[in-house]
């Protein structure tokens, strides 16, 4: 029996655009722009070199829009943290969770895997800004994939995990 764990393609797709990343500023810079609907043909090459359908928009645009994210992250590796959490770490003080919980509720709000790939691009930006956290990027490439089938267990998910760590820093305020 084999106890090596399987890769998935998620996973392998982010060790792949961790290395391009990190070998070959080209691809890099090409990879920046891949969520951007007016350049992200600039990216095909590499998605359709890991065998991407680039004719397929709902598996396209979630490999272009993660492939962006650690591109423009500069991440050296695949994190743990969810979107929720470290959504919810991205607002420090209390007067802004009002403003976290606004980002929330409208990337719960959205319908398609394009309308959440467009908006978790701002949603990356301030992450990686606020945050010293690296994004499970494998885990919420997976989940954007899923997102058309099973996209109410997906919202589930981050609502979770922002809500589970918002009522953590709570409770340390309270018994502090």
């Amino acid at each position: 029996m084999d106890n090596e764990k399987k890769t998935s393609r998620p996973e392998a797709f982010v060790q792949f655009v961790l290395r391009l990343c990190q070998n070959d500023k080209g691809a890099a810079a090409a990879l920046r722009r891949a969520d951007n609907p007016a350049t992200e043909y600039q990216s095909w090459e590499y998605l359709a070199g890991f065998n991407i359908d680039l004719e397929n928009p709902f598996e396209r645009i979630p490999y272009a829009t993660i492939a962006a994210a650690i591109s423009r992250a500069k991440a050296e590796n695949n994190g743990s943290a969810g979107i929720g959490k470290a959504l919810a770490l991205s607002y420090d003080d209390k007067s802004a969770s009002d403003q976290a919980k606004a980002r929330l509720r409208r990337l719960l709000a959205c319908d398609s895997v394009t309308e959440v790939c467009r908006i978790l691009r701002p949603i990356f930006g301030l992450i990686d800004s606020k945050t010293t956290v690296t994004l499970d990027y494998a885990k919420l490439l997976n989940q954007l994939l899923w997102f058309n089938h099973d996209n109410n267990r997906i919202k589930a998910v981050w609502a979770t995990d922002f809500y589970r760590h918002t009522a953590k820093e709570e409770s340390k305020e309270v018994f502090a």
